[in-house]
């Protein structure tokens, strides 16, 4: 059985207030439309009917929408403003969701483009300086999409990873990884008797991260949820998959694997898992292991049909010791 701790001051557990925007614009001129439109994405704002649209609810986003509201009606429209919370047709875990698949699909643009970019940089195809100019460009625009991520996106932790192995590619200090029986030794030992921290609303390289800790690190150890922004740990705690955590994407590499490498388990087994959530979670396509797709589905219907992030580790533990002894056996 794990033990889970709550996160004390958990907002998911609170009703969330939202912004609505509901608004009517003239068919004519049909540019006012794609404005409006536009101005919406650069927001953040997420459509949850074809006219209404959705902020969570600050003195920031309130402005943000008063001031398109006027642009509304300057263009002969209608529109009007309520902050409200949800009662029925929609949860609050379901626009959050929306949210974060917005949020991701810009993510994985970006991704794309940090790839192409290490590409580049190691074919020697572009110069150093057009490198660092690029790099310097991409930069600034995931800073700006960060400010539109409101409940923490899991591409976030893909993209910083590849921006930080390409910042260390130019400045060639490529990070070294853990070697030696004796240094895992003493990297497990450092593990346990921790609290470990992640975001809420888990998926594959949590769940799988999670496993590899209880199973492999620390039977004992205790796992709490918070909002993917603004936490600070409280002594004894160790994050990981979130921003700023002592365990999370590295280069190309997600969590489940920076994990296995710093613990230092030479396990073939293991290693084929790595591969498994390494292509569900950044969708590169890297190793193509043929149970690849399969888990992913087993994944997908875990979080649509467990809401709380204890049962997805819960069914999720369960999944990755089936996964994990049938790699054994294939092994005999």
């Amino acid at each position: 059985m794990i033990d889970f701790k709550p996160a004390g001051s958990d907002a998911a557990a609170e009703a969330e207030r939202w912004l609505l925007l509901i608004h009517q614009l003239p068919a004519n001129p049909a540019y006012a439309r794609v404005k409006i439109w536009r101005r919406l994405q650069a927001l953040g704002a997420v459509a949850v009917k074809s006219t209404v649209y959705v902020l969570p609810a600050n003195e920031q986003t309130k402005e943000d929408f008063v001031w398109v509201l006027r642009e509304i009606t300057a263009s002969g429209g209608e529109a009007l403003i309520c902050e409200a919370k949800l009662i029925d047709g929609l949860s609050d875990q379901e626009v959050r969701a929306i949210f974060n698949a917005a949020r991701d699909a810009d993510y994985e643009a970006l991704a794309k483009e940090a790839r192409e970019l290490s590409g580049a940089l190691r074919q020697e195809s572009a110069g150093t300086a057009e490198v660092k100019s690029r790099l310097s460009k991409l930069k600034a625009k995931v800073a700006k999409l960060v400010a539109l991520d409101f409940f923490g996106a899991n591409g976030r932790e893909t993209v910083d990873g590849l921006l930080g192995a390409l910042e260390q590619e130019l400045q060639g200090e490529a990070k070294m990884q853990v070697d030696g029986a004796a240094q895992a030794a003493s990297n497990l030992d450092a593990l346990k008797g921790r609290t470990w921290v992640t975001r809420q609303d888990v998926h594959v390289d949590r769940i799988a991260s999670a496993w590899l800790i209880r199973r492999f690190v620390d039977p004992d150890a205790r796992f709490k949820f918070v909002a993917a922004k603004g936490y600070q740990p409280n002594p004894g705690e160790l994050r990981f998959d979130m921003f700023e955590a002592e365990f999370t994407h590295e280069g190309d590499r997600c969590t489940f694997e920076v994990l296995l490498a710093h613990i230092g388990l030479n396990d073939p087994a293991l290693g084929a898992i790595a591969e498994i959530v390494h292509d569900i979670d950044l969708k590169d396509e890297k190793f193509g292991r043929e149970e690849t797709p399969g888990i992913g589905s087993l994944i997908v219907g875990l979080t649509k049909t467990h809401k709380e992030d204890e049962q997805r580790f819960v069914r999720g533990s369960a999944l990755f010791d089936d996964l994990y002894e049938s790699f054994r056996k294939k092994r005999r």
